[in-house]
């Protein structure tokens, strides 16, 4: 049965003459090529590689020993074998999307104790598939005019809940209301109100516009309400669903290991109906979130392990690589570890290692153990790094445990204590005299891998230490720094929207010149020219 009746486009009939998908194209037995594999197809599911040599080596890619956790910037998690297997048997096929979804979601909807289901690409299009759902629902007319035509154009954020991952629903054009009390909420809420998202976590349940506040004030409204529970365990009776909430949405490729490019919408069946319908393979405002059979049956494979896999196993499993990790570690000076057990949150539960040393006893600090596992070999992802010479060498670095697989802690235990134990010699960084004088307002122009962006420093200047302001092209941030001779470093964190976007400009000084090198995180690097106009 199909959200969406007999409404079955295809793209080349798009193309050609904007007609019908026919039943029978519909229902058209396997092509040759798919009757012709072999019966034993499942030996094709074969890794051939090694550490050293595989499909990713061969391409000049170095693979991780994952001890941080289920970044998406490290591909997440591994996926069950079980999804393999489905994603596989899954590609042997051609099915009718529109037939493929309700009968996926319906199934997931079972499992996780929701009304419907979906099949996204991760909770971010989740986020904005129940974004698009609640502006314009299935009205073709609305749909076709987005982002630029909404006639429920606000989503109400409360201020707490901002984040990275609310870009979700900044993409999608509406107007972001911040909120940060029950009567501000509902003030807020109007003829334009769309959605109420808010990023769950332990303080979603503390704060006192909590989700249970928020969605009581939403019911009384009408408006629904997005729980982002990306990282969490789809635990059932679903807490969300039970304080309210009308979706829910979860990543797919993180605790329940399924498609790393997968994720889950729970909510009514309408509203999902509309979510799926706003995306691909309809040609409306979110064509470009394609969901795949493969993903489909890898994400609906994954749900049902979730419910058949020991939890309880696998955490003592988590806690035994901990503790080996540990105890390989004993006996180096200064060293001390910490085993932190989950807690409430029903995020990246697994229990982490902290290990703890100072830099000037073993002779590496954090930073520099964090770089050394990255460019080695086997290389390893670890979480944390702190420590900095020469003036900062209490040091630390994060083991989690959650995405090891066997034998990994054995891997990370015995690189890391050759490390520790045998650091070999680092440089503190030169100290530089005299003093460059940066008082005064700044024409910056900085290049980025593409473009060139425009900003305005205004800087105070106390002896060495640096402080004033970041005028952006659109945003402002405060800057911090540090004048050593004619070497500069300055810092700065912007806050666009939801999230945090830090500058550190490193450079020398020439009379009115300031240049060097500026980093970004996440967003890359790029040059800078600062010229003093004031």
């Amino acid at each position: 049965m199909s959200f969406l009746g007999k409404a079955l486009w295809s793209r080349r009939k798009v193309l050609k003459q904007c007609s019908i998908l026919s039943a029978s194209a519909a229902m058209a037995p396997l092509s040759a090529s798919a009757m012709a594999l072999p019966a034993d197809g499942k030996k094709l599911l074969v890794d051939s590689g090694t550490a050293s040599g595989n499909l990713y080596t061969r391409i000049g890619v170095r693979p991780v020993v994952n001890a941080r956790g289920t970044y998406t910037i490290i591909s997440g998690s591994e996926s069950l074998s079980e999804v393999k297997q489905a994603m596989f048997e899954a590609s042997n096929y051609f099915v009718n999307l529109d037939e493929l979804m309700p009968a996926v979601g319906a199934e997931i909807a079972m499992h996780m104790g929701a009304p419907m289901a979906i099949v996204t690409n991760g909770c971010e299009a989740a986020i904005a598939q129940a974004t698009v759902a609640c502006i314009c629902g299935t009205d073709p007319e609305l749909s076709q005019s987005m982002p630029y035509v909404k006639q429920r154009n606000q989503v109400i954020i409360p201020k707490y809940a901002r984040n990275p991952y609310d870009f979700g629903v900044r993409m999608c054009g509406p107007e972001i209301v911040e909120v940060e009390s029950d009567e501000e909420l509902r003030t807020a809420i109007n003829g334009k109100t769309a959605m109420i998202y808010v990023l769950s976590g332990p303080r979603a349940f503390k704060e006192p516009l909590s989700i249970r506040t928020i969605c009581a004030i939403a019911q009384e409204k009408g408006i629904p309400v997005f729980v982002d529970a990306a990282a969490e365990e789809p635990v059932v009776p679903n807490i969300h669903l039970a304080a309210g909430a009308t979706f829910v949405g979860y990543s797919g490729g993180k605790c329940m290991r399924g498609p790393q490019t997968a994720g889950v919408l729970l909510g009514p069946k309408d509203l999902c109906a509309a979510a799926y319908w706003n995306a691909a393979p309809h040609h409306n405002w979110g064509r470009a979130l394609k969901v795949g059979k493969e993903e489909a049956m890898g994400m609906l494979a994954a749900v049902r392990q979730w419910y058949k896999r020991d939890h309880e196993a696998e955490q003592r499993q988590w806690l035994a690589w901990d503790n080996f990790i540990a105890s390989a570690l004993q006996g180096i000076p200064s060293l001390t570890t910490h085993i932190q057990m989950p807690g409430s949150d029903l995020s990246n539960r697994a229990p982490v290692l902290t290990i703890r040393w100072d830099g000037a006893v073993v002779g590496i600090t954090g930073t520099e153990l964090v770089e050394e596992l990255d460019k080695g070999t086997p290389r390893i992802m670890v979480g944390g790094g702190e420590g900095r010479r020469p003036d900062a060498m209490s040091s630390s670095i994060e083991i989690m445990p959650y995405m090891m697989q066997p034998g990994d802690h054995k891997i990370v235990a015995d690189v890391i204590g050759k490390h520790l134990r045998h650091p070999g010699h680092f440089e503190s960084p030169p100290v530089y005299t005299g003093q460059a004088n940066l008082a005064g307002t700044w024409a910056v122009a900085i290049d980025y891998v593409r473009g060139v962006g425009h900003q305005q420093f205004v800087l105070q200047q106390d002896g060495d230490i640096l402080t004033g302001e970041q005028k952006g092209e659109i945003f402002q941030a405060a800057f911090h720094g540090k004048a050593e001779g004619n070497h500069v470093t300055l810092r700065s964190m912007m806050r666009p929207g939801g999230y945090y976007l830090p500058y550190t400009f490193t450079g020398k000084v020439s009379g009115n010149t300031f240049a060097g090198d500026v980093a970004m995180g996440e967003y890359g690097s790029g040059t800078f020219v600062a010229v003093r106009t004031a």
